[in-house]
């Protein structure tokens, strides 16, 4: 996936030089469509293709630590002291 994400990037980078260098052309033009056409497409596909690995993170996460406290788990309450 990451491959076509890099591939989509700099098909669409030269889109956008092309863009910019053209006689009618812009480099607000070319900054808008490299936004548009290659930024906002890339993350939204990476974020969702990243969404169920950070779902079973969080899953597995709230299972080992279940008060999210962070802290090793011990006993609830204090061992007694006894006395020799």
């Amino acid at each position: 996936m990451l491959i076509v994400a890099i591939g989509w990037l700099f098909v669409v980078g030269l889109f956008a030089l092309a863009h910019a260098t053209a006689p009618e052309g812009t480099w607000l033009g070319a900054a808008i469509t490299l936004i548009a056409m290659g930024v906002l497409p890339v993350a939204l596909l990476v974020y969702l293709t990243l969404a169920s690995s950070r779902r079973k993170r969080s899953r597995a996460g709230s299972a080992v630590d279940p008060d999210g406290s962070g802290h090793a788990p011990g006993d609830a309450v204090a061992p007694e002291r006894e006395e020799p």
